[in-house]
C-alpha cells in the first residue's frame, strides 16, 4: 500500500547569492535528515547562475569556461550533485524536493523515473508535447531529462519537430533522506543558449546549442506563474503527496 506524504511548500525569493541558494538545499536536506523538519518542496526563481558539476572542475578548460560564464553575467558555482554544467536565471524554476526515507539509496533510479513523469505531466497540462529521455547533444545530459517537441515551428530557431530540453534533474542521497533537484526552464532561453554554447566549447564537451530551450519556445505566451501552478496541481493530483500551502 502506498503512503501519502505530507509536504510543506516553500516558495522563496532568490538570495542574489547563487552559492547560498545551493547551500540552502543542502541545509534543508540536513534538517530533514535530522528530523528538524518534514518533507519539503522548495521552489524559487534563481539569479543568473552557471552551475558546474564536479567533473567539470578537473577539465583543462574549466577556468576559461568560468570566465565565459562571468562575461555573460552568470555567476559560476560548483554544485555537489552530479552532471555537467547547467545554466539558469529568473525565467527558470528551481525545484528542491527533500524527503526523509530510511533506505534512501534504494529508490535512486525510481525517483528519476517518477519525477520525470511528474514534470512531463505538468508540462503537458500547459500544452507542451513533453517526453522523457536524453536528447542527442543536450547540455548536462541525463537519461531522465524532460524535453518538449515542436510540431509547428512556433520558434524561429527550430525546425518542425525539433526537440529542446526543458527539465534537468539531479539528486543527492544521505543516510535517512534525499534531495531531488530539478531545473525547469520556462522563459528567455536565448541567454542560456549563448552562455552554454561558449562554456561547453571552452571545456571541449560536445553540446548542440539547438537543444537548449524553454517552455515559451513551444507554448508562446506561457508564464512562469502558470507553469508553477501547473506543477503544483500535478503534485496535488499525484496521490503521493499532501501539499501544505
Amino acid at each position: 500500500m502506498s503512503v501519502t506524504v505530507d509536504l510543506d511548500l516553500l516558495c522563496e525569493e532568490p538570495s542574489a547569492d547563487p552559492v547560498a541558494d545551493l547551500a540552502r538545499g543542502i541545509d534543508l536536506l540536513n534538517e530533514v535528515k535530522g528530523d528538524e523538519r518534514g518533507a519539503t518542496l522548495r521552489i524559487y526563481r534563481p539569479s543568473p547562475t552557471l552551475a558546474f558539476g564536479q567533473r567539470d572542475v578537473r577539465l583543462p578548460g574549466f577556468e576559461a569556461a568560468r570566465m565565459a560564464a562571468l562575461r555573460h553575467g552568470f555567476e559560476p558555482v560548483v554544485r555537489k550533485a552530479g552532471g555537467r554544467a547547467a545554466a539558469y536565471h529568473q525565467g527558470t524554476l528551481i525545484i528542491d524536493h527533500v524527503q526523509p526515507e530510511p533506505d534512501a539509496m534504494l529508490g535512486h533510479t525510481r525517483r528519476f523515473q517518477e519525477f520525470g513523469a511528474l514534470f512531463a505531466d505538468a508540462l503537458r497540462s500547459v500544452g507542451v508535447d513533453a517526453h522523457i529521455g536524453e536528447l542527442p547533444g543536450e547540455y548536462c545530459a541525463g537519461e531522465y531529462s524532460v524535453y518538449g517537441t515542436s510540431h509547428s515551428g512556433t520558434a524561429s530557431q527550430y525546425d518542425d519537430a525539433a526537440s529542446v530540453k526543458l527539465v534537468g534533474t539531479a539528486q543527492r542521497v544521505v543516510t535517512g533522506a534525499w534531495l531531488f533537484t530539478s531545473v525547469l526552464v520556462v522563459t528567455d532561453s536565448a541567454p542560456l543558449r549563448r552562455v552554454l554554447d561558449e562554456v561547453y566549447q571552452a571545456m571541449e564537451i560536445p553540446m548542440d546549442p539547438r537543444t537548449v530551450g524553454a517552455v515559451e519556445d513551444l507554448v508562446p505566451g506561457v508564464s512562469v506563474d502558470a507553469v508553477t501552478e501547473a506543477l503544483l496541481n500535478t503534485y496535488r493530483g499525484s496521490g503521493k503527496w499532501n501539499l501544505d500551502t
